[in-house]
């Protein structure tokens, strides 16, 4: 498939990393649609609907059944999970061995896709930087750290072949009871999540790495879990059009490369009772691409989610998305022959007229402009000893330090206690494995009572706090989960209100188990870096300009 670098190759080398959609434009407008139309018409129907799939392929070395089906259905994309992975020289490994075997072949370069969202779903872990959630950029405020986070990100996937990234959620946290999105969401406001929202996105897709906001149009307000069950969300239709879909919007004014759809039903998107929108016309094709003009590609969830395969066999489902409007499929954990099954079933629903052929080739069209757009036909093999010195870990140690000092965030100081005075005496009450918090707090003052005390804290740890708080002007207390754990709970409850700062940890959350105190820092995240920049705040040598990113009951932060 020599033709393919061919006629693209001007377009890898000088146009990416652009937009999808930028690049659509310029496509018509130079003729290259006409060549991704004679491309097309080399490829036989079956190599055109494979362009619609990304698959996984089991093992973190290349299997003999792998390396056949790549050879013989030539997918569009392979997703990376859970048994691929490793350190960054074994995945640029895998990398290299799936793409030279598609190349051998004579086939299309893959999309090759991970799940990189920053915070808990990070599937890029052994020698990768670890990103914070999500939500610390949208409360730091700042555009271009957010672009820069995304660029890190971008560089870091790009380093190890990995040139698609399932990521950013674009959903809202507007149900704290959410068992899927809390704490992977840019926060609760539209706005401000659509500020840091685009830029991360510009800023990945800078890399070459296609970007995908989901779950398409929002997964903040269920309650349930798509993975387990069909979740509902009855929502107005104005209610989705001026909360949910404003950072799908901002998404595709910042140029992204996919949109996924989510496997929820929206009665007020979708008449058909339970037609949840992966497989929804209605929304993927009237909603997102006509009314919301994205140009780019629609990809489905993945399709052995249990809202989809207790209702749908695989091909069933394959078929009834592509009918929608889906340009790509995905699916975690379907093994190749059902992946084989429906890619010949799609064809054969083409050549019994159940879906036109013409929709084949749109799809797949979107596909090659894809991975012509971010310079995937270009595709060289990485040096596989070199993967570690391409990831930059310092420098991006350095900023996720600098994205934690903008983004640690006062939502709550009554009566001005925060920052504190260097005459006043604390109590600082830590969980005494972390060790670190006495290390960055201790050279801020030395009129500080250190009291540490178990991640649970004993009634006897109880006991030494609050008479530690006593003597003190104030009781700074850092708690982790403290909203599902009830000892933390009742220590924080035993200080006197008016005198008490927390700092929480981890779930923003904590907050609504002792609404009374007089002070009460975020940090979002849990990670190390969290620690220093919230002494710098606690003394006041950072002045804290963040906002609060998740609404807790109405505070709508400092």
């Amino acid at each position: 498939m020599n033709l393919v670098a061919r006629q693209f190759q001007f377009v890898g080398q000088r146009l990416a990393p652009v937009s999808l959609c930028l690049f659509m434009a310029l496509a018509t407008g130079l003729g290259w649609s006409a060549a991704q139309d004679d491309l097309l018409s080399e490829l036989t129907l079956e190599q055109r609907v494979a362009q619609l799939f990304i698959v996984n392929l089991y093992g973190g070395q290349m299997t003999e059944a792998g390396r056949d089906f790549l050879r013989d259905y030539q997918p569009g994309g392979v997703v990376l999970l859970g048994d691929n992975l490793g350190d960054p020289a074994a995945i640029t490994r895998l990398t290299n061995q799936y793409q030279q075997t598609i190349a051998e072949a004579g086939g299309i370069p893959l999309l090759i896709a991970v799940d990189q969202e920053g915070g808990p779903i990070s599937h890029l872990r052994e020698g990768f930087t670890t990103f914070p959630t999500p939500a610390l950029m949208t409360a730091a405020g700042d555009a271009d750290l957010a672009y820069r986070v995304g660029q890190a990100m971008g560089r870091e996937l790009r380093a190890v072949g990995v040139n698609m990234n399932l990521a950013p959620v674009a959903d809202l946290e507007t149900n704290r009871n959410n068992p899927i999105i809390t704490r992977r969401s840019f926060g609760s406001d539209p706005q401000q999540v659509s500020a840091a929202l685009g830029p991360f996105i510009e800023g990945m897709q800078a890399e070459g790495v296609l970007a995908t906001a989901k779950h398409f149009p929002g997964h903040g307000d269920s309650a349930d879990d798509s993975h387990t069950t069909l979740p509902v969300i009855d929502l107005s239709r104005e209610r989705l059009e001026t909360v949910e879909l404003i950072p799908f919007k901002a998404a595709i004014e910042a140029g992204v490369s996919t949109v996924m759809a989510a496997h929820i039903w929206y009665p007020a998107l979708e008449a058909e009772a339970n037609r949840p929108a992966s497989l929804s016309a209605a929304i993927l094709s009237d909603l997102l691409r006509e009314e919301m003009g994205f140009d780019g590609l629609i990809m489905t969830d993945a399709l052995d989610m249990d809202a989809i395969d207790t209702v749908y066999s695989y091909p069933s489902a394959v078929l009834a998305a592509v009918q929608a409007g889906a340009d790509v499929v995905i699916a975690a954990h379907i093994g190749l022959n059902a992946q084989m099954a429906a890619i010949n079933a799609v064809a054969e629903a083409v050549r019994r007229g159940e879906i036109a052929e013409a929709r084949i080739d749109e799809s797949a069209r979107r596909v090659l402009a894809a991975k012509a757009a971010f310079g995937v036909l270009d595709w060289q093999p990485l040096a596989v000893g070199e993967a570690a010195a391409r990831l930059d870990l310092a420098g991006h140690e350095a900023l996720v330090q600098e994205l934690f000092d903008a983004g640690v965030t006062i939502a709550r100081d009554v009566g001005g206690v925060l920052p504190l005075r260097d005459d006043t005496a604390v109590a600082m009450i830590y969980p005494a494995t972390r060790t670190q918090i006495m290390r960055e707090c201790s050279p801020y003052s030395v009129a500080v009572q250190w009291v540490g005390v178990s991640g649970s804290p004993s009634e006897t740890e109880i006991a030494w706090a609050v008479d530690a708080a006593r003597r003190q002007d104030v009781a700074v207390v850092f708690t982790q989960n403290a909203e599902t754990d009830r000892a933390q709970q009742a220590l924080v409850r035993a200080l006197p209100p008016e005198k008490t700062v927390v700092v929480a940890l981890w779930s923003p959350y904590d907050w609504l188990a002792f609404p009374q105190v007089a002070g009460y820092m975020v940090t979002y995240s849990p990670l190390n870096a969290a620690v220093p920049a919230a002494c710098k705040v606690l003394f006041g040598a950072v002045e804290s300009e963040a906002r609060l990113s998740i609404a807790l009951d109405g505070i709508t932060g400092g």
